[in-house]
């Protein structure tokens, strides 16, 4: 019997990690997967109980983080009505970064809320869903709250980084995925420029010739896919500009916005690349950050 992965959702009850639970629940049902709700108790204090916090105090939160579990089952119901959604719920003693990583090496995704108020970024110090994006085993949804607009009401295109280097074929593929599920159009962003464009450089440049090759470079990065995912019409785009500043623009047109989190060569690294960062609590649209297993620089 096949297992079938789940996608799991960190849940503190703040504004974005509600939009986080209803974008989840619309993933569960596009890909058939059961959904998972996971909260975590709130403990100040670096090392266990702080001196004078009553035992009540936990209990209180026991109560609270299951209460937080049940609205946020009902929401997930709520955002795909008509459809059946398997829902498991768990509540946690952990940290919740550290919990979220480590469902995360049997999840088909990992979804959080962008978010730097709520008791899961409130218990640990750091953001949780930056630590979860770098660390995670499997892809990993950012949301940010939308003010005055549901999340599953977001229209527009899927929007996928591509910078050329192997790193970014799972991202490729996640990206040709996603915009097949959601029967939309999928734009692949090749702004292959890290340069400074207001600074001095060569003048004797063949920028015609550059521009062709990153063209080639964009084309070759896609092939293959069009016979996986023949109802996705793909728009290319080639630019010379730095990349966090294009795919942002870009991402305030759609609905996803999917990236790698390494780059082009380089070394290998625990540090989440500074294009996804950069892009992390910036873009307003869903971001999927796609690791890769391979050693490079950052994206």
């Amino acid at each position: 019997m096949t297992v079938r992965r789940p996608i799991v959702v960190g849940v503190d009850g703040s504004e974005s990690s509600s939009q986080a639970v209803a974008w989840a629940a619309h993933e569960a049902v596009l890909r058939n997967a059961p959904l998972t709700l996971v909260t975590t108790r709130y403990v100040p204090g670096a090392y266990g109980a702080p001196i004078g916090v009553p035992a009540s105090f936990f209990e209180e939160e026991e109560l609270e983080g299951k209460k937080r579990l049940v609205r946020a089952e009902e929401m997930a119901v709520r955002a795909v009505p008509g459809h059946t959604l398997e829902v498991d719920t768990a509540f946690c003693m952990g940290a919740p970064s550290g919990e979220l990583i480590e469902r995360s090496k049997s999840a088909l995704m990992v979804v959080v809320g962008a978010n730097r108020h709520g008791i899961l970024d409130r218990a640990v110090p750091g953001s949780v869903s930056a630590a979860v994006v770098t660390h995670a085993h499997a892809p990993v949804a950012v949301v940010r709250g939308l003010p005055h607009t549901e999340i599953n009401d977001v229209s527009g295109p899927v929007v996928v980084g591509v910078d050329g280097s192997a790193n970014s074929e799972p991202a490729i593929s996640a990206a040709f995925e996603e915009a097949a599920l959601r029967k939309v159009e999928l734009v692949a962003v090749h702004a292959w420029s890290d340069i400074d464009l207001y600074a001095p450089f060569p003048s004797d440049v063949d920028w015609a010739q550059v521009e062709s090759r990153e063209r080639a470079i964009l084309s070759e990065s896609l092939a293959g896919r069009a016979e996986d995912f023949p109802d996705v019409q793909v728009r290319p785009v080639v630019i010379m500009d730095q990349p966090a500043q294009n795919l942002r623009e870009q991402a305030e047109r759609a609905q996803l916005l999917v990236v790698g989190s390494r780059g082009r060569g380089g070394f290998a690294s625990m540090l989440l690349g500074s294009t996804s960062r950069a892009l992390l609590h910036t873009v307003t649209c869903p971001l999927l950050v796609v690791r890769s297993v391979l050693s490079s620089s950052a994206t």
